[in-house]
């Protein structure tokens, strides 16, 4: 028997190298559904199309950007060595993960649904808006999930 669908949010997160001029293409996805206590993130990092889109950054910028997004899977999943931002409660790691920001990398808009499944539909909207077309581009997926149930106090 299949669990009751429950609310989820997602939002695409975005990599804008010059952020007047609003070029950007896709990195991640992160997805909470707080009924189910799921908060996530899927990341690629895709160091040929970074050098492509973005010549002008330096090596040590695209070090940074690599270490922002492998940071994010693990604020969502709460690991304590991650950050104080990580030992925030769910909800306010997503609202951190989701806020709007002028950086290089940017949330985009938040979309919501129902689910039963929210770490199957996070797998889906990677694969659809995120995920390389072609397998062996140079891409180095990072996942990370949060525990089906935490401790946390979720009032976010």
């Amino acid at each position: 028997m299949s669990e009751r669908p429950q609310p989820y949010e997602y939002c695409v997160l975005r990599f804008v190298p010059r952020v007047e001029r609003g070029e950007c293409y896709n990195v991640g996805v992160v997805l909470i559904c707080r009924a189910r206590r799921f908060l996530a993130a899927h990341i690629v990092f895709d160091e040929p199309k970074l050098r492509a889109f973005a010549p002008h950054l330096t090596a040590d910028q695209r070090d940074a950007l690599r270490d922002a997004l492998e940071l994010i899977p693990r604020i969502c999943a709460g690991e304590r060595d991650a950050g104080p931002i990580a030992r925030l409660t769910l909800g306010e790691r997503w609202h951190w993960v989701a806020a709007l920001a002028s950086t290089m990398l940017q949330p985009g808009p938040v979309h919501t649904g129902l689910c039963s499944d929210p770490a199957a539909v996070l797998d889906r909207v990677f694969a659809e808006q995120v995920s390389p077309s072609e397998p062996g581009t140079g891409s180095a997926g990072l996942t990370g999930r949060s525990p089906s149930r935490t401790n946390d106090d979720d009032r976010g």
